[in-house]
């Protein structure tokens, strides 16, 4: 079992930043994939960014250009700038081990005036 814990989550006004970071019990190098979920009110969960090496990365449309994973050996990070009201969902950290995919409990990001 691996679990994950995220933090940095908040309440932001559209345009601002917020940095989210995820702590697995681990060192990263550990896992095949790591990146981050997430599940706006409503829809379904939906995979926004990952990297299996940590120099490159996939990031969905919606946040490309404005959001970057990184990560360091004990930690998972995903800056988001440019916020939008659309941005706003639970956020989830994700790794696979073993071939299997583990996720964090969330951290919660909301976007409003």
């Amino acid at each position: 079992q691996v679990q994950l814990v995220e933090s940095g989550g908040g309440s932001v006004q559209p345009g601002g930043s917020l940095r989210l970071s995820c702590a697995p019990p681990l060192s990263i190098f550990r896992f095949a994939l790591t990146g981050w979920y997430r599940q706006p009110p409503g829809k379904e969960r939906e995979l926004i960014a990952s990297t299996a090496d940590g120099s490159t990365a996939w990031y969905d449309g919606g946040v490309k250009g404005r959001f970057i994973l990184s990560r360091d050996n004990a930690n998972l990070y995903l800056q988001m700038n440019n916020l939008k009201p659309d941005d706003t969902a639970m956020y989830y950290c994700y790794v696979t081990f073993n071939g299997k995919p583990y996720w964090g409990q969330g951290t919660q990001v909301t976007v409003s005036l």
